[in-house]
């Protein structure tokens, strides 16, 4: 038998302490109060440039983060926006607007938090939410009530806000009227002689906020006029897209709001390969305006979707934060407009 010597197991090299804010002090030649004042962003104290500097630099050098927690309880409340994850496929135009609004907000000295509460719903998720203390709610979507508002202020949240169609009582509001973008698609298509017109419902779970107002709004767009309006559900994949296209002529429709750009692309490509000519047999109009509907051929007729820009949300999130008392207000921030172009 070969026995196999022992090594002594090698030292590993001991813990280095974790820097403080007056080590920070010392190595950048101020007072700890200077530091506090410098890395926290404080406004209420003047302090010139230079000195700012050698603070951070003497931080990153020592590797000195500040403890959130601390802060927070200085300042009676936490920096920590919480943003609960769609859990829906948004899209793209969605996304992007959402990732303008945390660079915004962390420009304004926030920590962005993207909360995943999976199989949480409603109040349920509030409550959720609220144990992470944060000192602002932004919530997307619809499925949070009075209670759930409640339940967030008293866990010390000084503003909820809601993003989605319909205001909650306590919350600030910020809308977002899809209806209205139906009613641009539809008016389109009836203006350029179009009479039988389908419209796309995605059949992906929880989209049906965003849908069903579109399709609402084209009903309208067409309210006591000659065309019809016949609704279409759609999955988003290559197969459901080429059984809609298969019993096309049937339908015999000669227009199409495919609920946004995404939709659009998928159904067009299946129409084409049915042999329905865009727009001599079908006119096609998509939402959202993505480069992609450039691309297309024909090029994609749209719905241009305004949204406010990330900048101008976070001050409207920080100055809630600031007046916590004060009366919540509602803000419309969907602009739409049609971007005519050779699909329709």
């Amino acid at each position: 038998m070969v026995q196999i010597p022992k090594t002594p197991a090698a030292l590993s090299p001991a813990p280095r302490s974790v820097p403080t804010s007056a080590d920070v002090a010392r190595l950048a030649g101020v007072s700890r109060a200077t530091v506090s004042y410098v890395l926290n962003n404080t406004s209420a104290v003047r302090i010139s440039e230079p000195t700012r500097r050698r603070v951070h630099e003497a931080a990153k050098e020592l590797g000195y983060v500040p403890h959130a927690a601390a802060r927070s309880l200085r300042a009676g409340h936490s920096r920590m926006v919480l943003m609960p994850a769609p859990t829906v496929p948004v899209g793209l135009l969605y996304s992007q607007f959402m990732a303008e609004l945390q660079w915004a907000l962390s420009r304004l000295d926030y920590t962005v938090v993207q909360h995943g509460s999976v199989g949480l719903h409603g109040d349920e998720a509030a409550r959720a939410w609220a144990e992470l203390r944060p000192v602002a709610v932004l919530v997307p979507g619809a499925g949070l009530g009075p209670q759930g508002v409640a339940v967030l202020k008293r866990s010390g949240a000084r503003a909820v806000l809601t993003l989605g169609p319909e205001r909650v009582e306590g919350a600030h509001a910020l809308l977002l009227d899809h209806v209205s973008v139906g009613h641009h698609a539809g008016t389109h298509l009836y203006g350029r002689g179009r009479r039988r017109i389908g419209v796309v419902v995605p059949e992906e779970p929880g989209l049906e906020a965003f849908s069903r107002p579109r399709l609402e709004g084209v009903r309208r767009a067409l309210l006591d006029t000659d065309a019809t309006v016949t609704e279409l559900p759609l999955a988003y994949s290559e197969e459901s897209a080429a059984k809609v296209a298969a019993g096309w002529r049937a339908l015999g429709l000669d227009a199409v709001f495919t609920y946004n750009d995404e939709y659009a692309m998928l159904l067009m490509r299946a129409l084409q390969d049915e042999g329905i000519r865009i727009p001599e047999d079908t006119a096609v109009i998509g939402a959202d305006d993505l480069m992609i509907g450039r691309l297309l051929r024909p090029r994609l007729s749209t719905v241009h979707i305004q949204l406010p820009s990330g900048r101008d949300l976070a001050e409207l999130v920080d100055c809630a934060v600031r007046d916590p008392s004060a009366v919540p207000g509602t803000h419309e921030l969907l602009g739409a407009s049609v971007v005519h172009r050779d699909s329709t």
